[in-house]
C-alpha cells in the first residue's frame, strides 16, 4: 500500500519517540547494538506508531485520519454507492477494506471516534466504529449515534463492529425496537443479529427474548426494518440446535400470517433455516 501523509507522520513521530527513550536509557552504541541483535517486529512497529499518533492533539489526529481516508478514495467507488442505497453526498468513496486498514494503523481511540463521527462524513463514521473502544461507549453515545443513522451501511457497521461488544447492547435492543424511527428500529435488530454471531457467552434466554421481539415487530413493512428483523431471525436460528427449533416455530407462525411483512419474514427464514447449509452448520456444533 502506498505511503500517505498520515503514515509518514505516524512513522516519523514513532521514530522520534523511540530515539528519545533510547538516549535516556543507554549510550548510542549500546542502543544500536541492541537494535541490531533484536530487530523490531511489524506488530511492535505498529504499536509504536499508534502510541505516537495517540500522543498528538485530537484535532491533528482527526485531520490526519480524514486525510488518510481521502487518500484512499475512488471517484468510481463513490459513484457506485447509490446502487446499494447508500447516500454519497457526504462520502469520499473509500472501500470498506481500506477503511479497516486505516483503523488498524490508527488503533483504538475513543476521543478520535467521537470527533470522526461529528464530521458527518460517511467513511469517517465507519472508521469511528472501528477505532472506538467498546468499553468506553456510553448509553448516551449509543442513543446519539443511533439518532444519526441515515443509511443501512452505517447502522449495520456500527452495530456489528462496535455496539454489540458493549455491555449495554441488550438494553438498547429492547429500547430501540420500540422506537418508530426506521434506522433506530433497524439498529435494534441489526444489533440482535450481531450479538447472535459474536456473543459466545450469552445464554439462550437472551435470544429467546430476541425471538419475541422479532415476532412483535415483524409487521413493520419498511424495507430496512423488515430485512433487519429477518436477519435477526435467521441468525438466531443458526446459533445452536435449541434456538434453531425455536426460530423455526417463530418463522412458521409468521409465515402463516395474513399480513404481507410477517408472512415474508417467516417464509424467507424458513427457506434458509430448513436448508442444507443450516443443517451442516448445526451438525458441526454437536
Amino acid at each position: 500500500m502506498a505511503r500517505t501523509a498520515t503514515t509518514d507522520a505516524i512513522a516519523h513521530a514513532a521514530g522520534a519517540a523511540t530515539k528519545q527513550v533510547a538516549a535516556k536509557k543507554a549510550p548510542a552504541k549500546k542502543v544500536a547494538a541492541k537494535s541490531a541483535s533484536k530487530p523490531s517486529s511489524p506488530a511492535g512497529e505498529r504499536k509504536a506508531a499508534q502510541a505516537a499518533f495517540a500522543a498528538l492533539p485530537l484535532a491533528q489526529r482527526s485531520a490526519q485520519a480524514l486525510d488518510a481516508l481521502r487518500a484512499a478514495a475512488s471517484t468510481d467507488y463513490r459513484d457506485g454507492m447509490a446502487r446499494f442505497a447508500i447516500p454519497n453526498e457526504r462520502a469520499f468513496g473509500v472501500p470498506m477494506a481500506k477503511i479497516q486498514a486505516v483503523a488498524k494503523r490508527l488503533g483504538r481511540d475513543h476521543a478520535l471516534a467521537e470527533a470522526l463521527w461529528d464530521t458527518g462524513w460517511y467513511e469517517a463514521r465507519l472508521l469511528a466504529a472501528y477505532v472506538d473502544d467498546p468499553a468506553a461507549v456510553t448509553a448516551a453515545q449509543m442513543d446519539r449515534w443511533a439518532r444519526d443513522f441515515d443509511n443501512w451501511a452505517v447502522c449495520d457497521t456500527v452495530c456489528f463492529a462496535l455496539f454489540d461488544r458493549s455491555p449495554l447492547a441488550w438494553r438498547k435492543i429492547e429500547q430501540w425496537a420500540r422506537r418508530e424511527d426506521e434506522f433506530v428500529r433497524r439498529a435494534a435488530f441489526a444489533l440482535l443479529a450481531s450479538k447472535s454471531v459474536h456473543d459466545k457467552q450469552a445464554g439462550d434466554t437472551d435470544f429467546l427474548r430476541g425471538l419475541e421481539l422479532v415476532e412483535a415487530y415483524a409487521f413493520d413493512e419498511r424495507n430496512f426494518v423488515k430485512k433487519a428483523v429477518n436477519w435477526a431471525l435467521r441468525s438466531i436460528g443458526k446459533r445452536n440446535a435449541a434456538l434453531h427449533a425455536a426460530a423455526l416455530r417463530t418463522a412458521t407462525r409468521l409465515a402463516a400470517s395474513a399480513q404481507a411483512a410477517p408472512r415474508w419474514n417467516g417464509k424467507d427464514a424458513l427457506r434458509e433455516l430448513n436448508g442444507a447449509a443450516a443443517a451442516r452448520r448445526l451438525a458441526r456444533q454437536r
